[in-house]
């Protein structure tokens, strides 16, 4: 006859469920607070330019740090977009531009 099923989680496992759970809930909190938002108007226009602002915000701090070579690379990769109006292009021309200089010891 087969022992009773025992089920034991261990802290690991906790967090791996507690993580899921809060991230399942993050999503349905945000599609139930998007049927709230307006649609036109000033908060509906700042937050059409959210992601490029949160995008500015992650990489300035990362073109400062490199200085010249870190700004040559932006440069090079805002032209590219511009160009190319790809921005898989134009984030691949930058990353290549900051593993060239880093390669040549530049940066």
């Amino acid at each position: 006859m087969p022992e009773a099923w025992s089920l034991t989680l261990d802290p690991l496992t906790l967090v791996i469920i507690g993580v899921a759970i809060g991230t399942y809930a993050l999503r349905l909190g945000g599609l139930l607070l998007a049927e709230r938002l307006p649609r036109r108007g000033p908060i509906a226009a700042g937050l059409e330019r959210l992601p490029g602002i949160v995008l500015l915000a992650l990489v300035v701090p990362a073109v400062a740090d490199l200085g010249l070579p870190g700004l040559a690379a932006a440069a090079l990769t805002a032209v590219t977009a511009l160009a190319t109006r790809n921005p898989l292009i134009a984030m691949v021309a930058g990353a290549g531009a900051i593993a060239g200089l880093r390669a040549l010891g530049w940066a």
